[in-house]
């Protein structure tokens, strides 16, 4: 069973469960509205003032001090207090305790906790005590109190205590007539006569620092410097009379002639009297939650919450930060229920050095509206957390974010919270969290991610951050995967505007980082720019080479060579393999070439891709980086962020590369059926290929669907030997794999003069030219033939083993033409020729020979194998051949294109010279 939420176990205060809006002065005491009656019942009765408070050590130790003192023991006692604390820290709420003990007296006595401070006194009740208040916020010396209402008038400090201390005793307040007349401070003398005699006497004075730094100029803040001064000295004459004193402002609002006056105050009460601190670190959440919820002690539906976190903390104790006590955790979850520990500590760790954090009121004030936010989030169903995790803050709440920025006196984080955290619909982490898994949507977690570092690096560090241990510890319950946090993290990081990070911390702060500067840089990348970016991507992923031939992009089927060569044709990325369209595209350019038919439909494969968009983001967000990377010097980027500029550019190159290898899954070819045929590559990457490209890739898949081979064998030529044709041109042979869809397509068009080669050799079939009157010259069957002696002609044929069988028993019984004498099978290969010294012509030999002539293109194979081959072997034999072609009808450019394709293929010069006119030798 899961863990109950925690607004099931405890219950917060009515106001609270009401989602009342709360001040901030809800958690302010104001002393001198308690004194006159006008406080909020929780400040004003004293029942429920002590209902809710809770007794620190401090806190208990002042009051029993005070309590002591009063009933006249002067042994372990002080008469002057010095209430110190950070401002917003409890010195009001702890001048208000003295308050209601001093006039509750015996009644004091029934009030919750005041048993204990009795016996810690050591005194059997609390004494009554007339009480005098002084709050510097309140007075106003220029108007005065009274006058109008039956009172004296009272324009200083010291004429409003006489007043109080007369309980209406008019001719006691004239005690000090003459000295609030002359706005002068009275001597040690006449203050003894203004204390009751018979009587304790509580001397109450908070926020002196404020009416110090408004009346300086008047004179009268010197004058209040010499009361307090003599003030003391009578009351440490006095067994029964107390002074307690609260001085000082929030720092930040001080001048330096506030913070001089702030020093000579407490050095004079200091060295009469003793400081006294309100709390400690360890006794905050107490308070809290005595404040904030009907608490009476930890519930016992909370242990396995307490034991299940504290479990979870020992288990993984070495991914956590080493300043949270995991020996004691269980005490710790204790300690703070319903709170996260890491709650209450951030403000104990880091928001406390903040100039304008207030240590109690501030805390209680936000949590106050963070726990109202939350418990109507839980009983409407949204959410079912077991704890009060830092990431729960309802930073979306305008109201909670205002009083956020008041403590952290830094209001322009608003945009952080609101773009990345939470505050609007689109902000980063909500939407990575719908996105998310089940498990990390349901826990929010990219959210209380983000929130948790907002709060653990906004804090009064030097360098705010948040750690990964401190960001596992707030974040991780006992049923969530650890490892979902750095997964959030690093989207966190590659998503959000105003997050930093380095090396495992983390950081929101007002200025922007790479990542926005990303956003607006894509915002005004051109689209043509990225068009050309993918494109030339494109053309270096593929990049052929030598085993097929690259066309990308065509735009009209003349773009597309009609040649017996493999052809790897790329379609443009806005041409989807998802649209009928780009299939129409496809078929018309494989069955068109210009005006005319094209004839080698089955050499083209065509490479498609799935869609443009995720190429066109990939590339838009390249040229961005880019375009921030020319600018980085006007940009004022930082060292980190440059480092984190240039793996940004070269993860986005990578994504750019890897994008087009995902989206040039799909190859069209044509099929039997002579429609075309889709084969899906499946997911595939750059390491998927042997050599590196696509082209490579697509050409692997192919050969191992046999659909792309490296050669043929002579068996496969004779078995798809048509029957219509007696005699079978070399040239048709080779065209035949490159037309055919019914035919596997050749690697490379030179692997068929291997075959005939073989072939010719095994007796498969012969080798022929024909001469006019019929008879074959030359005529090569059963015999050794080289691939290079093959020549790929319309005017040289194969013919069938039968044909040529018969052939020869013609010529060996007297037929007509030139008897041939085959060799026997299988041919016994020549021993390889080793060269002969060179010797001196005699009468038999001659040193070598040169011929010129014009030979007929008809019989250029016949001079080849007569004239040429016996001195093939010998060496020493350079042929230079010119030839010149002048057709009737001319000849196309894209023919010439081919010829320089062959030629290099050959590895001959493909320097072509055009003629304008007809010209030169004959046709050779």
């Amino acid at each position: 069973m899961g863990l109950q939420p925690w607004y099931k176990v405890v219950t917060p205060r009515e106001d609270l469960r009401d989602n009342r809006p709360l001040d901030a002065s809800e958690f302010a005491v104001h002393l001198d509205q308690v004194r006159d009656g006008r406080a909020p019942d929780v400040y004003q009765k004293p029942v429920d003032f002590f209902e809710r408070t809770y007794l620190t050590e401090n806190l208990s130790g002042l009051a029993a001090e005070v309590i002591r003192r009063l009933s006249g023991t002067q042994v372990e006692t002080s008469p002057v207090f010095n209430l110190t604390t950070q401002f917003g820290g409890g010195k009001t709420h702890a001048l208000t305790l003295l308050y209601h003990l001093a006039h509750g007296g015996a009644a004091a006595s029934s009030w919750k906790g005041v048993s204990r401070l009795l016996t810690e006194a050591k005194v059997e009740r609390v004494p009554e005590a007339a009480v005098a208040v002084f709050v510097g916020t309140e007075f106003d010396s220029l108007t005065g109190r009274g006058g109008t209402d039956g009172t004296p008038v009272r324009k200083t400090p010291w004429g409003e205590m006489a007043w109080q201390l007369a309980d209406g005793d008019i001719e006691r307040f004239r005690i000090v007539e003459e000295h609030e007349r002359t706005l002068t401070a009275p001597g040690g003398d006449v203050l003894a006569k203004l204390l009751p005699p018979n009587r304790p006497s509580l001397l109450l004075f908070d926020e002196l620092m404020n009416y110090v730094s408004r009346y300086r100029k008047s004179g009268l803040a010197g004058q209040l410097y010499s009361f307090i001064h003599s003030l003391s000295e009578v009351v440490r004459s006095r067994a029964d009379t107390v002074l307690a004193v609260s001085i000082p402002a929030s720092e930040i609002e001080m001048t330096a002639e506030d913070q001089a006056d702030y020093e000579r105050f407490k050095k004079l009460v200091d060295r009469v009297g003793k400081a006294v601190f309100m709390s400690s670190e360890g006794e905050t959440s107490e308070i809290i939650r005595r404040r904030l919820f009907e608490w009476h002690g930890l519930p016992a539906e909370a242990s396995k919450t307490v034991g299940d976190f504290a479990d979870w903390v020992l288990e993984h104790r070495h991914q956590l930060p080493s300043w949270f006590p995991v020996d004691t955790a269980h005490g710790a979850f204790a300690a703070t229920y319903p709170f996260h520990p890491s709650v209450i500590s951030v403000f104990e760790r880091k928001w406390q050095g903040l100039p304008r954090f207030q240590q109690t009121r501030g805390v209680l004030r936000l949590l106050a509206l963070w726990v109202s936010h939350a418990y109507n989030d839980g009983f409407k169903g949204a959410h079912k957390d077991p704890l009060i995790t830092l990431g729960t803050a309802p930073l979306e709440s305008s109201m909670f974010r205002a009083a956020v920025f008041d403590q952290l006196g830094e209001s322009r984080l608003e945009a952080a919270i609101t773009t990345d955290i939470v505050g609007k619909d689109h902000a980063h982490a909500l939407r990575l969290d719908k996105e998310g898994t089940p498990e990390v949507r349901n826990a929010r977690l990219h959210r209380k991610v983000a929130t948790t570092i907002f709060f653990e690096s906004n804090g009064g560090q030097q360098r705010g951050e948040a750690t990964l241990p401190e960001i596992r510890l707030a974040v991780a319950e006992p049923d969530l995967d650890i490892g979902n946090i750095e997964q959030c993290l690093e989207a966190l990081v590659d998503t959000c505007y105003y997050l930093g990070s380095q090396k495992n911390r983390y950081r929101f702060s007002f200025q922007p980082n790479l990542n926005k500067l990303l956003a607006d840089r894509r915002a005004s990348v051109p689209g043509a720019a990225i068009r050309e970016r993918v494109r030339a991507e494109v053309i270096k992923v593929f990049e052929a080479g030598r085993r097929a031939t690259l066309i990308p992009f065509p735009e009209k089927s003349g773009d597309i060579p009609d040649r017996p060569a493999l052809t790897l044709v790329v379609l443009d990325p806005e041409a989807s393999a998802q649209e009928a369209a780009t299939s129409a595209q496809m078929l018309g350019l494989t069955r068109e070439y210009g005006a005319a038919s094209r004839t080698y439909k089955s050499a083209l494969i065509w490479c498609v891709a799935e869609e443009a968009a995720k190429l066109h983001d990939e590339a838009r967000k390249l040229l961005a980086w880019q375009d921030i990377e020319s600018d980085s010097a006007s940009l004022r980027i930082d060292e980190d962020q440059l480092r984190q500029l240039q793996e940004n550019l070269g993860r986005a190159q990578r994504d750019l590369r890897e994008a087009v290898w995902r989206s040039y899954r799909n190859v069209f070819l044509l099929d039997s059926d002579n429609a075309l045929r889709r084969m899906d590559l499946g997911l595939v990457n750059s390491s998927g290929s042997p050599d590196g490209t696509l082209a490579g890739l697509i050409l692997s898949r192919l050969q191992q669907a046999d659909i792309v081979v490296e050669s043929v064998s002579p068996a496969f030529l004779a078995r798809n030997w048509s029957p219509a044709l007696p005699e079978w041109s070399t040239r048709s042979v080779r065209d035949a794999f490159y037309a055919s869809p019914k035919l596997p397509r050749l690697l490379s068009a030179d692997a068929i003069q291997e075959t005939i080669a073989r072939g010719v050799g095994e007796g498969f079939f012969a080798y022929v030219a024909k001469r006019p009157d019929g008879s074959y010259d030359p005529f090569r069957f059963r015999t050794l033939l080289s691939g290079g002696d093959v020549e790929i002609s319309d005017d040289v044929f194969l013919i069938q083993k039968e044909t040529a069988e018969e052939y020869l028993g013609k010529q060996s019984t007297g037929g007509e033409g030139e008897e041939v004498r085959p060799l026997p099978v299988p041919p016994i290969p020549e021993p390889p020729q080793v060269p002969t010294p060179s010797r001196p012509p005699t009468a038999e030999t001659v040193p070598g020979f040169r011929w010129q002539g014009t030979v007929d293109a008809r019989k250029w194979m016949n001079f080849y194998t007569k004239v040429l081959t016996p001195f093939a072997t010998s060496g020493g034999v350079n042929l230079t051949l010119e030839v010149v072609v002048h057709p009737a009808g001319g000849v196309s450019v894209s023919r010439i294109d081919e010829m320089k394709v062959v030629l290099r293929e050959l590895g001959l010069g493909e320097e072509i010279e055009i003629e304008e006119e007809p010209g030169g030798p004959s046709p050779a």
